[in-house]
């Protein structure tokens, strides 16, 4: 067995799932950080002593993903590589209990609201003055910004109200202060996350507020891009285009997932809302402001889903012409109403029917970016690699849009700033550019 080291604790919080737990971690770490204890992200140095998995569970492979994570960490903790494995987020909320008694080298299991217990077990102090500080993960230009936790929606196929529980808004004042305390640090976009960013306010101002949020954000000086991401469509607060169309610094860019395009499957998913309804949202969405991108996802292979549904909905992508479109296969996930309803569509054609959505969303968003071609246009450059600056336009968020390659030799750029450029080629999910000469 080896012997305990007396060195001082050092954590390495590893990250899985999406911007939500990248969120919290970064949480995590700051107030690590205000207690002197030194933590990193993801680290490969082998020199940390402690490991904080925050996991996903919401669907089967991101599960998996975290569960191999937290084996690979129980392996090296046998091996004494490690002393301390610790479990948080929503795999852990989910699945602890039973997880505990399959990876007992797991010295502790927290929820996705355990923060403070979490805090206390590394000893550190929960430090309320801290609220809205986080060491970024990100490049520092950009961040994450929950506004929100929870979700009250009862889709059919979603687990994540169990994972995260019931929708629970964060002051306005408290959101404010954050922004002013990023923009001083040098972020100058805010990408606006949440389950479900259309309920914000309800709770704490009897209202949907996400308008006023957006105004009051969009007076924080230093923020130059405000992106809005994982909006429900039933029930869309439409005031909050108006301040989007007023306001230069909101991106004219919406993430609504609309999960599919059948009235018949859309019922099925409890969704709230049918393939007609959400036409004519996007057509008043597109009508309020003239330019804006839509990024939606959908579903593949919900139960019951017949080709004919699957086709309806393959039409549907036709029409509406989304610049931005992901999709994946359904999830059986237990507990939730989809899971009483029997999985019958075989993973093959699910596979089969994602893949034709992605071809068809990928001719579209070809033509898109095609007509995209001698227009001159403003990017944020996030990074330099392999010998282009890569950078996006207000219609693009890091990771799932597009990428906009400047070659390096055609003039410096600094990552984080913005820059004039003129787009000279286009692909599928690329585009080139070169910078306006002043």
């Amino acid at each position: 067995m080896k012997a305990r080291t007396l060195k001082p604790t050092k954590v390495n919080v590893i990250t899985l799932g999406c911007s939500k737990n990248t969120f919290d971690s970064e949480v995590l770490m700051a107030q690590l950080k205000a207690s002197d204890v030194a933590v990193e992200h993801q680290g490969t140095g082998g020199d940390h002593n402690v490991v904080v998995i925050n996991t996903c569970g919401f669907i089967e492979n991101a599960k998996q993903e975290s569960i191999d994570m937290i084996l690979n960490y129980a392996k090296a903790k046998d091996q004494g590589l490690v002393e301390k494995v610790y479990v948080t987020g929503c795999l852990s909320q989910r699945y602890g209990p039973e997880l505990q008694a399959e990876i007992p080298q797991v010295d502790a299991w927290f929820g996705t609201r355990d923060l403070p217990r979490l805090l206390k077990t590394l000893k550190a102090d929960y430090k309320h003055e801290l609220v809205g500080e986080r060491l970024l993960t990100t490049p520092a230009h950009y961040a994450y910004f929950k506004i929100s936790e929870g979700c009250d929606r009862k889709c059919s196929f979603c687990a994540i109200p169990l994972m995260r529980g019931k929708h629970v808004s964060t002051p306005l004042d408290q959101l404010v202060q954050s922004a002013r305390q990023l923009a001083a640090n040098g972020t100058r976009e805010l990408i606006l996350i949440a389950q479900d960013l259309t309920y914000y306010g309800l709770d704490l101002y009897g209202k949907r507020n996400l308008n006023e949020l957006l105004a009051r954000l969009s007076d924080v000086e230093g923020i130059d891009w405000i992106r809005l991401h994982y909006a429900f469509p039933s029930g869309f607060p439409m005031e909050a285009l108006d301040v989007m169309k007023e306001r230069a610094n909101i991106c004219k860019y919406l993430d609504m997932p609309l999960q599919h395009g059948s009235s018949s499957v859309l019922k099925r998913m409890r969704r709230g809302i049918t393939q007609e309804k959400t036409e004519r949202l996007v057509d008043d969405i597109r009508e309020r402001v003239p330019g804006i991108a839509i990024r939606t996802t959908l579903i593949a292979g919900f139960p019951g889903e017949t080709e004919a549904e699957h086709e309806d909905g393959l039409r549907w992508i036709e029409r509406m012409r989304f610049d931005r479109l992901g999709c994946f296969t359904y999830s059986h996930e237990e507990d939730t109403h989809a899971f009483t309803l029997p999985d019958d569509v075989p993973f093959e054609v699910k596979q089969e029917r994602a893949h034709a959505m992605m071809e068809l969303q990928g001719g579209i968003s070809f033509e898109l970016n095609q007509a995209k071609v001698g227009r001159t246009c403003r990017v944020l450059v996030d990074k330099a690699e392999g010998g282009f600056y890569h950078a996006r336009t207000e219609h693009d968020s890091p990771e799932v849009d597009n990428d906009v390659l400047i070659p390096t030799a055609a003039g410096h750029l600094r990552i984080g700033d913005f820059a004039e450029v003129r787009i000279t080629a286009a692909r599928e999910h690329e585009l080139e550019a070169v910078p306006v000469q002043g």
